[in-house]
C-alpha cells in the first residue's frame, strides 16, 4: 500500500515538470522543488523545504558600498602655529617636521657609510703599514721593497749571525764592513739588508734573515753562559746537535748566533734561556721585567730558624742591598741526606743567593734555578738537554708581556 502511494507521488512530480518548465530556472538564486505529499498521512501534511547553493562566480558576487556618514579612522590632532602666530587644530604633522625627520635619516646613514669607509682605509693602511705580509713571495716582496724600516748595521749583523752586538761594532770600527761597495765604520749607519749589498770580511751577507729561535736548557755544572772562543765548554756547544740538520731542514738560511739570556755561574746548574732574539733577551733580563727566579740550594750542615731569619734580612752585593722574595726550609728526603732551602729572588745580581746564604754563616754544596717567572724547567729535561719554547711558554715567562718576534 505504501509502495504504491510513493510511486503515484513521483508519477505526479514527473508530469508537473513536464507540464510547467519554469519551475526549473537556472539563473535563479535558489531551486525550488515542488512538495511531495504522502497519502499515508492524509490527516496531517509534511512539507521537505529544501535549497542547493549556488557555484561560485565572479558575476555572483555583490559590492557592498560602504556605508554613509564619518569614517571609524582614529585621527591624531596636531597643534601647530600659523604665520600669524596662532594656534590651530590639523590632521597631519607640520611640513617642517617631516622635512626634518628625512634630512636627519639621510644625514645618519651617510655619516655611518663614510665612517664604516674610512675605518675599513684605515685598517687596510695600518696593516700595510705596521704587520709584515706572510701570505706569498710577491706580497713579502712588495713589502719588504716599499714598508720595511731601515735598521742599524751593527743590529743587522748580530740579527744575521755574525757576532754578537759589540764584536759587531769592532768589525765595523775595523772597517771590515762594506756597504753598496763603500766602508762603513759607524755602527749606527741604517741600512736594510733587502735593498742594500753588504760584505763583512769580504763575505757577503744573505738578504734572507735567519728565523727567532728560543730554547729553554738545563745547563750542567761546568759549563759557562760567554760564548766567547776562548772559553773551552761554552754552553752554546751543547745545541752541536741541532746544527748537523739544520743546512736540511732550512736550506738557504744563514745559522743564527744563539747566545744565553742573563747567565748562570759556572758552578750553577738548571734553567737558562737560549736565542738568538737581542730584543726578547733584552727585554727579558731588563730589571724592569721584575722578574722572580727562583732556585734549590743543598746546604753543607744543618740548617735552623735564626739562618733563615739571616737569609731573609738580606745583604749588600756589589754595594746593593739584595733583599730575597722568600726563604723556605724543604722538607727532607729519604734519599738526600742535606737540606735543602727554596730561594726566590728577582734583582737577579751576580752571586746574589750565594752571597745571601754566605751572609747567614752557611755553605752551598749544590745551587740550581728551577724557575723563571711562571715558566718552570720540565721535570724529564735532563741534564744538557733543551726544548723548544713555544708562545705558550713564553707568555709564562714575563705573564705575557713578551712576545715572540717573527
Amino acid at each position: 500500500m505504501a509502495a504504491a502511494a510513493t510511486a503515484a507521488s513521483l508519477h505526479f512530480f514527473s508530469s508537473s515538470l513536464v507540464a510547467n518548465p519554469s519551475l526549473i530556472c537556472c539563473g535563479s538564486l535558489q531551486r525550488r522543488i515542488p512538495l511531495i505529499r504522502s497519502c499515508a498521512t492524509a490527516t496531517k501534511q509534511t512539507e521537505f523545504n529544501i535549497s542547493f547553493a549556488v557555484p561560485y562566480k565572479k558575476e555572483n558576487l555583490v559590492k557592498v558600498p560602504p556605508p554613509p556618514g564619518p569614517t571609524s579612522q582614529l585621527l591624531v590632532p596636531w597643534v601647530v602655529r600659523d604665520g600669524n602666530g596662532n594656534l590651530k587644530l590639523q590632521s597631519k604633522p607640520p611640513a617642517s617636521l617631516l622635512h626634518a625627520i628625512l634630512d636627519e635619516k639621510t644625514t645618519k646613514k651617510k655619516k655611518n657609510r663614510d665612517k664604516t669607509m674610512a675605518t675599513v682605509l684605515a685598517n687596510k693602511a695600518s696593516s700595510l703599514s705596521s704587520t709584515e705580509p706572510k701570505h706569498s713571495k710577491a706580497a713579502r716582496r712588495f713589502y719588504n721593497q716599499n714598508f720595511r724600516q731601515a735598521q742599524r748595521l751593527s743590529k743587522v749583523l748580530a740579527a744575521a749571525g755574525v757576532a754578537s752586538r759589540r764584536s759587531s761594532e769592532e768589525l765595523i770600527f775595523q772597517g771590515r764592513v762594506t756597504v753598496n761597495g763603500s766602508v762603513c765604520k759607524i755602527p749606527q749607519t741604517p741600512v736594510d739588508p733587502f735593498k742594500d749589498t753588504i760584505y763583512v770580511n769580504g763575505n757577503r751577507l744573505s738578504k734572507k734573515l735567519p728565523p727567532k729561535l728560543y730554547f729553554a736548557l738545563n745547563k750542567p755544572k761546568g759549563y759557562i753562559c760567554s760564548s766567547g772562543e776562548k772559553e773551552s765548554k761554552p754552553v752554546t756547544s751543547l745545541f752541536d746537535g741541532y746544527w748537523k740538520n739544520w743546512d736540511k731542514s732550512n736550506r738557504g738560511l744563514p745559522r743564527p748566533r744563539l747566545f744565553t739570556v742573563g747567565r748562570l755561574d759556572v758552578g750553577t746548574s738548571g734553567l737558562i734561556i737560549v736565542t738568538n732574539d737581542g730584543e726578547f733577551a733584552q727585554r727579558l733580563a731588563h730589571p724592569s721585567s721584575n722578574l722572580s727566579k727562583e732556585y734549590i740550594a743543598a746546604i753543607e750542615g744543618s740548617v735552623n730558624r735564626r739562618h733563615l731569619v739571616a737569609i731573609s734580612g738580606g745583604t749588600l752585593v756589589n754595594g746593593s742591598q739584595c733583599v730575597p722574595d722568600s726563604v723556605e726550609l724543604l722538607p727532607v728526603q729519604q734519599e738526600i741526606s742535606r737540606s735543602r732551602l727554596r730561594i726566590v729572588v728577582h734583582e737577579g745580581r751576580n752571586h746574589e743567593v750565594r752571597e745571601l746564604v754566605k751572609n747567614a754563616g752557611l755553605q752551598i754544596h749544590s745551587l740550581k734555578r728551577v724557575r723563571i717567572g711562571r715558566y718552570r724547567l720540565p721535570s724529564d729535561l735532563g741534564l744538557g738537554k733543551y726544548v723548544e719554547l713555544k708562545q705558550a711558554d713564553l707568555d709564562l715567562l714575563a705573564g705575557g708581556n713578551i712576545q715572540r718576534n717573527s
